[in-house]
């Protein structure tokens, strides 16, 4: 916290230093008796000590409290404490002087100039408080010369302008320490400020971002969904064709809003890593069979190369190592128009590698030097020709730091370009086997026929795909518009489902699973699913801290919905019944 005033300031000052103020104390306790051998030096010590807890006491309320605004008797306690305690500690300097000879003049004095560079340095927060430790100091420093003086020792009078010359530079000195310190408090002031609008400037970017997600991804799940049924039906060749663009368009929007999330993760530091066990080989086919097609379509092969070493198993995070090699790979395919796409992977110690090479058209090096840049492509016209945010590299790069390890480029105009993604090598765990995922789909229903399921959703639109999608396996839909009629329904009847949007009228999601959950009801313990366009990472927190287990993004995939039905059907059956359990 800081002081709220110079004699606060102080006090924490003095309270830091009370270790060395007794250690300089010893030094010339011992240094007077060496001196001059006597009882005096002692004394000086034990009465110096009794003073400095003294002094402790006095300024013990600054230290508990530093925002303390003193009154006029406490300043004045101050003063009269740090002057008498000042006046004794410097005492030694008159013992020198008289006691020690000429030696001990040089020793006094010097004693004396070095007490007031430090209580100039350390007491000039409060003026009253340096004048109070100036005084006793320059009292010895000017009074010891100006007596001996008048007892006729000579050159004197050169040691009392000497004095002066010393006091004069001082000020000097603490003026400029006084105005070095106003500036650094100035400059934190300032940083304090620039940092506290940079965090504004950071929570309305998060804002801008979440409320354009939303409002982006709402009237895109009624665009690809209504593709995706659309897909469904009995078309002809030239509708296909048209479905199919829409879903491509669909897919490279996404992908925009995604990358542009993404970057805007990472560059605020809210990028959080996964490790789970991964079939890399499973991983790597996955990947080729899904840009084979694409890259065919242009008349260029596709191939794997999995080199000598590469480990069947390996631990990463694989949403992140898929989300690099897929840019790697879509870029490969984007920039690549005759030729040959490969795919290469392997181990080298205690690293893994992936390889991506292409015979596009390569790239100067020039452009390699702000290829990894936000928002940086080729040149000016790839985005015309190619399309793309220039995000996709950025992100792929940042992704491989955060997991330790690296991307590089080498390419040749003309030739193409090899992109090396280098990532730390960490063993699967020995006991990893598919069992589970076999017992898990074993306890999953085959259909959801006769699923009861409640869909809380304002928008008309979104009702009817959640509708078109779930309706044709047998399921059961009550459809309500806000967190509040969802509420009220839920705890009168049982649901073996509950889909839940976020932002609605009256009671939002989150408000109502927490009531839901919170209620005791008949699906206090149903599986709640949450189909919403927030999709950042804080709603994926807020709606773990409601108590919902799934969380799905809009536009809705309806494999994925699909999934998350059949799954959370399963769990709801392997729950006591409602009724039975109240009774």
């Amino acid at each position: 916290m800081q002081p709220a005033s110079g004699y606060a300031l102080v006090a924490q000052v003095r309270a830091r230093e009370l270790r060395t103020r007794i250690g300089l104390g010893i030094f010339l306790a011992l240094s007077a008796f060496a001196v001059a051998p006597s009882i005096w030096p002692g004394v000086w010590f034990a009465t110096m000590c009794a003073s400095q807890a003294l002094d402790w006491l006095v300024f013990r309320p600054f230290r508990l409290n530093p925002q303390l605004q003193p009154s006029l008797a406490y300043r004045c306690l101050c003063l009269a404490t740090s002057f008498c305690i000042t006046l004794l500690y410097s005492a030694t300097s008159a013992y020198f002087w008289f006691e020690g000879g000429l030696a001990g003049k040089l020793f006094a004095m010097l004693q004396v100039c070095g007490g007031l560079l430090h209580v100039s340095l350390h007491m000039h927060h409060a003026r009253p408080l340096l004048l109070a430790t100036v005084l006793p100091h320059a009292s010895y420093l000017f009074g010891l010369p100006m007596l001996a003086a008048f007892n006729g020792e000579p050159g004197m009078g050169v040691m009392v302008v000497g004095g002066l010359l010393y006091c004069a530079h001082l000020a000097a000195a603490v003026k400029q320490t006084r105005a070095t310190q106003d500036e650094l408090r100035a400059a934190h002031a300032e940083a304090d400020a620039e940092r506290a609008r940079a965090e504004r400037a950071s929570a309305a970017k998060s804002d801008f971002l979440a409320t354009v997600s939303h409002e982006i991804r709402t009237p895109m799940n009624a665009v690809i969904s209504g593709a995706e049924l659309l897909r469904r039906t009995n078309l002809t060749s030239e509708q296909a064709d048209h479905v199919g663009m829409l879903l491509d368009a669909g897919d490279v929007l996404m992908g925009v809003l995604n990358d542009v999330l993404d970057i805007s993760k990472i560059e605020a530091g809210k990028m959080t890593l996964e490790a789970a066990d991964l079939d890399l080989p499973a991983k790597l086919h996955g990947l080729v069979r899904l840009w084979e097609p694409r890259a065919r379509d242009k008349g260029v092969a596709m191939t794997l190369h999995a080199a000598a070493g590469l480990p069947e198993r390996a631990r990463t995070d694989p949403l992140r190592l898929q989300q690099i090699l897929f840019n790697l790979l879509s870029n490969a395919v984007k920039f690549t128009d005759a030729g040959s796409i490969a795919l290469s992977a392997g181990r080298d110690g205690q690293r893994l590698w992936f390889e991506v090479r292409d015979t596009g058209c390569g790239m100067a090096p020039e452009i390699i030097e702000r290829l990894f840049a936000s928002f940086e492509q080729a040149d000016a016209g790839t985005t015309r020709r190619y399309g793309g945010t220039g995000l996709g590299l950025t992100i792929s790069r940042r992704l491989a730091e955060l997991m330790g390890g690296d991307l590089t480029v080498s390419s040749t105009p003309g030739e193409g370009s090899t992109f090396r993604l280098e990532l730390p090598f960490v063993a699967a765990a020995a006991s990893a086997d598919s069992g589970a995922g076999v017992g898990e789909a074993e306890t999953a229903p085959a259909s959801a026929a006769a699923l009861k399921v409640l869909v809380a959703e304002d928008h008309e639109v979104n009702r009817r795909i959640v509708s078109l999608f779930l309706q044709p396996l047998g399921c059961t839909l009550t459809m309500v518009e806000n967190g509040r009629e969802a509420l009220d329904l839920a705890s009168v009847e049982a649901f073996d489902v509950i889909l839940m949007d976020m932002q609605m009228p009256v009671m939002d999601g989150l408000d109502a699973a927490r009531a839901i959950r919170q209620g005791g009801g008949p699906n206090a313990h149903a599986p709640i699913i949450a189909l919403t366009a927030n999709a950042l990472d804080h709603h994926r927190t807020a709606w773990a801290g409601a108590g919902v287990e799934t969380f799905l993004t809009k536009p809705v995939d309806p494999r994925a919905l699909t999934a998350a039905v059949l799954a959370a059907g399963s769990a709801r059956a392997r729950l006591p019944d409602p009724e039975t359990a109240a009774a």
